[in-house]
């Protein structure tokens, strides 16, 4: 479905991006401004990917186990099977989208839609994740939050994985996470071999 510009009116479609580490709260700004939205009477539309199913398959939820109602998709095209008459679009869990989400993104927000994408912006080996670099690209607005490191208590910039996979995409909670700050990131690399 192709959605058609608008160039008519007010011109109020934008793309904003939440990313940072594990732990560090992108979700729950996510729900914050997407609340805010419903609270101003706006249409919301929230999505996350198929595969990340780990509180609910029909909500995104936080760490704080706050929780806003959302549509599973498999890939960012499904998007456009459940706009409607929408203002505002938010997507969790970005990074695990596929490489077509920054034109669905741009798309929308040229049809006037309001588009909030919150992601990992690194993967646990400390690379650039999924299709968040070229969203950042792309965005009107982008907010870096941060974690607290355990170790240090300095601001936590990367996901540390704890278990031995290797796998890009491992869905983990505490028990395979942990938000470190960049020197106590590198010294965990540095002790364990496998990275």
């Amino acid at each position: 479905m192709f959605l058609e510009p608008n160039f008519r009116g007010q011109r109020s479609g934008w793309i904003e991006v939440i990313c940072g580490s594990m732990f560090s709260g992108k979700t729950e700004e996510l729900i914050r401004r997407l609340n805010r939205a419903k609270i101003a009477n706006q249409r919301i539309q929230i999505f996350k990917p198929l595969k990340d199913n780990r509180y609910a398959d029909d909500a995104v939820v936080s760490h704080n186990e706050n929780a806003i109602e959302s549509i599973s998709v498999a890939s960012s095209y499904d998007f456009y099977d459940h706009l409607g008459d929408v203002n505002v679009v938010g997507v969790d869990e970005a990074q695990f989208f596929d490489e077509k989400l920054p034109e669905v993104c741009q798309k929308m927000a040229v049809k006037g839609i309001r588009v909030i994408v919150a992601g990992l912006d690194m993967d646990f080996r400390g690379k650039p994740f999924g299709p968040i670099p070229d969203l950042l690209a792309v965005a009107e607005y982008i907010t870096k939050v941060h974690a607290i490191c355990p170790h240090c208590a300095s601001l936590a910039t990367h996901s540390y994985r704890l278990s031995d996979e290797s796998e890009t995409v491992v869905l983990g909670e505490k028990d395979k996470y942990e938000p470190r700050c960049r020197i106590c990131y590198e010294m965990g690399n540095i002790l364990d071999f496998r990275r």
